[in-house]
């Protein structure tokens, strides 16, 4: 799959040896990812908004609201478009060290830098949504009734482009200095992940509909390439 290429903004200051620009890595990140967090600037100050999100191929769809501002700030082609920057970070293990200074976590993350757009045009932006719903659980939009003219007028998809795009990963255990190495505390990594519960029927819910196989061992993310 490549790699991305790597610009000024794609180069951290620090930790350099965690960064990567590796199309693979990026991807399952970004896949297996629920929420990011869009960051714009607004009256001359910055803006951090989570959100639903979803990748296909070289693509970011990002879920919002007709009437939110950053929605109504990006414009559809030829428009310029709102100058953002997204976030998706995975935690996967809070690692203790010897001293309060090196304590860290382990974690993979991803940064795209590009221009927002509006999607506009309707059988585009089904197809977004569709991608939006399936992000979350693979197989869903199938399964449920798309949206009508009255929900699409409500709501707005951004897309952007992945072309300013950087991974950072944190692996092992801890840092410890080695004058630390003989105190008597407690080191090592507590691992984190997401854990899918047992699916809960709605209240209102007909009793005869079975659950739906893929909810019985969800897999999270979408997979396009």
């Amino acid at each position: 799959m490549g790699t991305y290429p790597t610009t000024d903004r794609t180069i951290p200051t620090r930790s350099r040896e965690r960064a990567s620009y590796d199309r693979a890595l990026v991807h399952s990140v970004l896949d297996e990812g629920y929420v990011c967090h869009l960051g714009f600037v607004r009256d001359g100050a910055p803006v951090v908004l989570p959100t639903l999100y979803a990748r296909v191929g070289e693509r970011l769809y990002v879920h919002g609201s007709t009437g939110s501002r950053p929605l109504r700030m990006a414009g559809a082609a030829p428009d310029p478009g709102l100058a953002v920057c997204v976030t998706v970070t995975l935690v996967d293990g809070l690692v203790l060290a010897r001293s309060a200074f090196h304590h860290s976590i382990n974690y993979r993350s991803v940064v795209v830098h590009g221009t927002a757009r509006q999607v506009t045009d309707p059988a585009a932006k089904r197809e977004a949504l569709d991608a939006l719903v399936d992000h979350v659980v693979p197989g869903r939009s199938a399964d449920s009734r798309p949206a009508n003219d009255r929900e699409l007028a409500a709501t707005a998809v951004l897309v952007i482009d992945l072309a300013e795009v950087s991974a950072k990963v944190r692996t092992g255990g801890p840092n410890d200095d080695d004058a630390d190495l003989g105190l008597g505390h407690w080191a090592g990594v507590v691992p984190v992940r997401t854990v899918h519960g047992a699916p809960q029927p709605a209240a209102d819910l007909d009793g005869a509909i079975a659950v739906p196989d893929y909810l019985t061992a969800p897999a999270g993310g979408t997979t396009a390439c």
